[in-house]
């Protein structure tokens, strides 16, 4: 079949055509959950407030269904292939969110308080583990050809994502973590889900074995440049733009990639953070100013922020060499730009 070239959408259009796709999938999926974690999951989403009644909170960007939508049209397939595998991919990545504020005890995301804030810790996890099964509850559903290699790929995904996670967890109460450790950390805890979307897509959209894993490792790339753009907002990045207090990251004394990267510099500004981070209660508000400003010094922005430019190069070449179709070759890379450049 020819292809019909059109215009190419901008990362805004390709991110609100996304949204439109998913979000009645989604709400479907959500609401065969049992009342209480509906309710919570719902107030995660941004549907309602905490007493049920209809708001329009800020549901995120949903780069990674986008993703999950891009890639199966880059193989010749359409949205309604890759439906279920892009509301899959929704699902795990709001599980993984829900959990990660309860474990970082983050009392804000995306403007306002956070599942665990208003409904408790417990209730919270509970929610998120309705997510992650509903997830895979919706590719078995799908009625596809590929939905076992999608229950397959969607369960390694998440077995990376708590792996990472875990590593992110006992990274705070280690004295020295290498920046290799860091960066295989930050490849399960982000950069796992990507790829998984990425190739998900492609495998619904019916792409050859070599398409499906060069745009894996594009969405690998991409993802670990995210979470060093996420680590540098998460120090410097606008509370208004990024939804968190500022120095969040820090006043938890969290050993994020920047940081890392600092602490192992072997400047003195590097050891002078390290020891700054020495201890168990959470930094000052001027302790974690002077912390940004170390990092600085150290060099662990400087690092994260060619790491992005060297991840993003590389992920482009994995995006060229599955020879994906030019709009979906486009837009891909327009989103990939948007991803790793969010005012870092």
């Amino acid at each position: 079949m020819t292809e019909v070239i059109t215009a190419p959408r901008t990362a805004r259009e390709v991110l609100a055509w996304s949204r439109e796709a998913i979000d009645p999938a989604l709400r479907a999926a959500v609401d065969t959950l049992p009342a209480a974690s509906r309710h919570i999951a719902g107030y995660h989403f941004g549907w309602w407030d905490e007493e049920g009644r209809t708001a329009r909170g800020n549901g995120g960007k949903a780069i990674r269904p986008a993703l999950t939508l891009l890639a199966a049209e880059a193989v010749g397939g359409g949205v309604a292939d890759a439906l279920p595998a892009a509301t899959a991919i929704e699902l795990v990545h709001n599980h993984s969110l829900v959990h990660d504020d309860v474990m970082d005890r983050d009392p804000t995301r995306r403007h306002r308080p956070t599942a665990w804030h208003v409904f408790g810790v417990n209730p919270a996890i509970q929610a998120g583990d309705a997510l992650v099964a509903l997830a895979f509850g919706v590719l078995a559903d799908a009625g596809r050809p590929a939905a076992v290699r999608g229950v397959r790929m969607v369960n390694a995904a998440t077995q990376a994502i708590v792996d990472g996670q875990l590593a992110d967890l006992e990274f705070e109460g280690r004295g020295h973590v290498d920046v290799s450790d860091c960066v295989r950390m930050a490849a399960a805890k982000t950069g796992a889900l990507m790829a998984c979307a990425c190739a998900i897509g492609a495998v619904f959209g019916g792409g050859r074995p070599e398409q499906v894993e060069h745009l894996r490792a594009f969405g690998g790339d991409l993802g670990l440049a995210f979470q060093h753009v996420d680590d540098l907002l998460g120090i410097w990045g606008d509370p208004a733009v990024t939804g968190k207090p500022v120095h969040a990251d820090l006043r938890r004394r969290k050993k994020s990639l920047p940081v890392v990267a600092a602490m192992t510099s072997d400047t003195t500004a590097g050891r002078e953070l390290a020891a700054l981070y020495l201890g168990d209660e959470p930094l000052s508000d001027a302790d974690a100013r002077h912390a940004a400003d170390l990092i600085d010094h150290a060099g662990g922005a400087a690092w994260s922020r060619r790491q992005v430019d060297l991840l993003l190069a590389s992920a482009l070449d994995h995006l060229r060499a599955a020879r994906p179709r030019s709009r979906a070759a486009d837009e891909l890379f327009a989103l990939a730009r948007l991803a790793t450049h969010r005012d870092h």
